[in-house]
């Protein structure tokens, strides 16, 4: 009963510091500018979750320039500065996140190679591993079985629904 009260007294102080360490080696020189997907400073390119909780790159003496840059007028600002400075926040742009990758090719392709494979190992296994079905699989045999039955009278069926 001490040790789990120890225990439990504890976890918030360790959980602390584990995620601070983690975090730190993590995130280095960029800036954290939100509270992220799970409330921890990563960066995720994700449509349904447009604001990452991290900048895209590490803040250099460039970057760094550019930020004081654009705390003025942005009119003074060329489009490939506007380009460099979105660059830094994200790595990639909403067209570029939803354009298709064509992994779907892949899969169909493993798919097909899969299935193939058991194909031909069915039809190995048919040849070489089973043995022959016996005689009485042929349909002449079949047929003289199903004969001799309504001979014999076998299994009929009685009862109401047998009488019209």
């Amino acid at each position: 009963m001490a040790g789990r009260l120890f225990v439990s007294y504890l976890r918030p102080v360790i959980q602390v510091q584990r995620c601070g360490l983690m975090t730190l080696d993590r995130v280095g020189n960029r800036d954290v500018v939100g509270f992220g997907y799970n409330g921890e400073p990563t960066y995720l390119d994700r449509t349904d979750f447009p604001y990452p909780a991290l900048r895209w790159k590490e803040n250099t003496p460039d970057i760094m320039a550019l930020k004081e840059k654009e705390k003025g007028d942005w009119k003074k600002l060329s489009i490939e500065e506007k380009k460099i400075l979105y660059r830094a926040s994200f790595r990639q742009t909403f067209s570029e996140m939803d354009a298709p990758t064509g992994e779907w090719k892949g899969i169909v392709g493993l798919s097909l190679l899969i299935s193939s494979a058991g194909i031909w190992l069915y039809l190995y296994f048919k040849t070489f591993a089973y043995p022959p079905l016996p005689e009485t699989f042929s349909m002449e045999r079949q047929l003289a079985q199903l004969d001799r039955m309504k001979k014999l009278d076998m299994n009929p069926i009685d009862g109401l629904c047998a009488r019209k």
